[in-house]
C-alpha cells in the first residue's frame, strides 16, 4: 500500500504555513482594532480596491459569502462602511469605506507591510525571489 507523508505532502505544508502566518499576522490587526480575518480581509479589499459588491469582496478575498456577510454588517456597525443599493439591480449594494474605516485602513497599511517586511526578512534575497516565482508559477500566473 503507497502512503503518503502528510508532514511533507506539499498542498499540506502549504496550508500549514499560510496558516501560521496568517494567525501570526491576525495579532497585528486584532491588538490594534479588534478585527476579525474576515473583517481585515473586507476593510483591506475595499480599501485596496475602493467600491465593491460583497459577491466581488468574496472572490478577491476567498471568502465565502456568509463570512463576507457578518464582515461586511460589523464594519457598517463600528461605522467603517457605507452600502448603496445599485440604481438597476436593488439585490445588489456596492460596498465603500466610509472617512473613518479609510483612515483605520491607512493606519494599517504600514502594520502589514512592516510585517511582510519581517517575514521576508527571515529569506535571502535569492529565497525572496525564488518564492515569489514559485507563488506565481503555481498561482498560475506570469512572473
Amino acid at each position: 500500500m503507497d502512503i503518503l507523508e502528510l508532514e511533507s505532502f506539499l498542498p499540506y505544508r502549504l496550508y500549514r504555513l499560510t496558516d501560521a502566518v496568517s494567525r501570526e499576522f491576525s495579532k497585528v490587526y486584532k491588538d490594534h482594532y479588534g478585527l476579525t480575518r474576515p473583517e481585515w480581509r473586507t476593510l483591506s479589499g475595499l480599501g485596496q480596491r475602493g467600491t465593491m459588491t460583497a459577491t466581488a469582496l468574496g472572490e478577491q478575498s476567498a471568502m465565502h459569502k456568509t463570512k463576507v456577510s457578518r464582515a461586511v454588517s460589523e464594519l457598517e456597525r463600528r461605522r467603517w462602511l457605507l452600502r448603496t443599493p445599485d440604481e438597476n439591480d436593488r439585490r445588489v449594494e456596492h460596498l465603500t469605506l466610509t472617512k473613518a474605516g479609510l483612515a483605520a485602513y491607512r493606519e494599517m497599511v504600514p502594520l502589514a507591510k512592516a510585517f511582510e517586511r519581517e517575514l521576508l526578512a527571515k529569506l535571502s534575497n535569492g529565497e525572496q525571489v525564488a518564492i515569489e516565482t514559485a507563488l506565481a508559477a503555481l498561482e498560475g500566473r506570469p512572473e
